[in-house]
């Protein structure tokens, strides 16, 4: 066994099966696992994927090789480029925030993402602009963040906005939003990515306001869109070589109906193999972008799939990507706004997506879904059931109409209803 395998071998057995997005010194580790395992230059990055996939891979290291993947491809670039970062900021005045025995879920997350930035563009002709948007928060998370960027020496490199100092907007892509109430989390982005076009960057990433994705994958997306050319990279926590920390049981067994009607109404997209539209891990460059923000059609969470079938009327080549996410919950703005609040957004957002956009779906889903569920009160009546055909229904068969059609889901939801009011 060579020197660097033996070295390999001994941080795969010091790794960690946890990783708390709460911690620094959890972070810390992990960038100094990072740089061990990169810097190893006779150890491949196949070898490194290859131990990520055992099934008894400590957390920790499998996070680090994404990293590792991450940084070796960024320092194979040789032209600079600018990279505008984009997220949106509700009720994150605790999770901005350093963690304490008073505010136990701080992530400590704009200081965390800087960090993150910096280090993976270190030694590389890549250079970033960080763009927090307020998309309404009525604990000031601009005023936060303003805080924290006083004395920060890349204070420069990163740009507070809110969205109330543009709404309502006379002109351009959020001439349609009439109040920053009616955003959730959409409007933001928008405006993110109008001030980082401004601002010339080469494209944009958005991401989250926690540190549920690590920006040290930046190269993840960077990498077809540089060597292969995509004008469109979507992080996909469903592929299999994905690290996914996720807690569902935030939903009831019901979220299988909803994705089931959700793969209906967007057949367009889910038929061409993206499952995962909400994934926060998105690049778009710069001229698909420009062609986007002309007039988004939502403002809410339903956002990325506005995005993805705006994409596909352009005609541009989309491709997945794989990457590791562990869920920040305990803050989660569709837990403190309410999951079937979110989910109801999402749903009746996409139908009016589909229908802008002259998509391909299930226009007899769409129907059901603005007859049957008025609300999202609807949803939460029927979270916490499932009906029988979708019981052994395997993933992959969500949204085939021949496991369960939209006449029968209307069938089993105008039931499930009758029996709620009982």
């Amino acid at each position: 066994m060579t020197i660097s395998k033996k070295l390999v071998e001994k941080a795969l057995l010091n790794s960690s099966q946890e990783f708390d997005l709460t911690e620094p010194s959890h972070q810390n580790n992990l960038l100094n696992l990072a740089n061990t395992l990169y810097c190893l230059k006779d150890i491949s990055t196949d070898y490194y994927q290859t131990l990520a996939r055992e099934s008894d891979c400590p957390l920790e290291f499998r996070l680090a090789i994404k990293l590792v993947e991450s940084k070796r491809y960024l320092l194979t670039v040789s032209k600079p480029i600018v990279v505008g970062v984009v997220f949106a900021m509700w009720g994150e005045h605790h999770r901005l925030q350093q963690k304490s025995s008073d505010n136990p879920h701080g992530e400590d997350s704009l200081n965390v993402k800087i960090n993150q930035l910096n280090w993976i563009t270190n030694g590389t002709p890549v250079s970033w602009r960080l763009y927090p948007v307020d998309d309404g928060c009525p604990h000031d998370s601009a005023g936060i963040a303003n805080e924290i960027l006083v004395n920060h020496p890349e204070k420069q490199n990163v740009l507070v906005l809110r969205l109330t100092d543009v709404v309502p907007a006379a002109e351009g892509p959020l001439q349609n939003l009439q109040h920053v109430d009616d955003s959730r989390k959409g409007g933001a982005i928008v405006y993110g990515c109008e001030r980082a076009l401004t601002n010339d960057v080469d494209c944009v990433v958005y991401t989250d306001a926690d540190n549920s994705v690590h920006l040290g994958q930046l190269g993840l997306l960077l990498k077809p869109y540089l060597s292969e050319s995509y004008q469109v990279v979507l992080g996909n926590r469903k592929h299999p070589d994905s690290i996914l920390v996720k807690q569902e049981e935030r939903w009831g067994v019901g979220i299988k109906t909803l994705r089931h009607m959700q793969r209906m109404i967007g057949q367009q997209i889910f038929s061409q193999g993206i499952k995962d539209t909400q994934a926060a891990f998105k690049l778009y460059s710069r001229e698909v972008l420009l062609q986007i923000m002309v007039l988004p059609t939502v403002y809410d969470f339903s956002f990325d799939t506005d995005w993805i079938l705006a994409a596909m009327e352009l005609d541009t080549d989309i491709v997945t990507v794989p990457f590791a996410f562990i869920d920040s919950a305990a803050e989660s703005a569709s837990i403190v706004q309410g999951p079937m609040t979110t989910w109801f957004t999402l749903l009746n957002g996409l139908i009016k997506a589909v229908r802008v956009r002259n998509a391909t779906h299930s226009e007899e889903m769409a129907a059901v879904f603005e007859q049957q569920i008025s609300s999202h009160k609807v949803l939460e009546k029927i979270i916490d059931t499932l009906p029988q055909a979708l019981t052994d229904t395997p993933d992959s068969k969500l949204g085939d109409p021949n496991v369960m059609s939209p006449a029968e889901i209307e069938t089993w939801l105008i039931d499930i209803k009758r029996y709620a009011l009982d």
